[in-house]
């Protein structure tokens, strides 16, 4: 169950790492992604709620969008 999950997030971060910029809509995806990685995981409801949330207002900031485009250069 753990290599699965551990997997499925590589392929959801290998997914983003090709991108230049982040929109609003690719974090959208990738959130829903990871939402439906945890629960096929039987991560408590209430956990991936809250975790998907907070992820979501992190990822919105400008640090993490530039982040993205830094690990592309490195």
């Amino acid at each position: 169950m753990f290599e699965s999950l551990s997997q499925k997030l590589q392929n959801i971060t290998s997914k983003m790492r090709g991108k230049a910029r982040v929109s609003e809509s690719d974090i959208k995806e990738m959130m829903r992604e990871i939402r439906m990685a945890l629960l096929e995981a039987d991560v408590n409801y209430s956990v991936v709620k809250e975790f998907v949330a907070d992820m979501t207002e992190q990822c919105k900031g400008a640090a993490v969008q530039e982040s993205f485009t830094r690990s592309l250069r490195s």
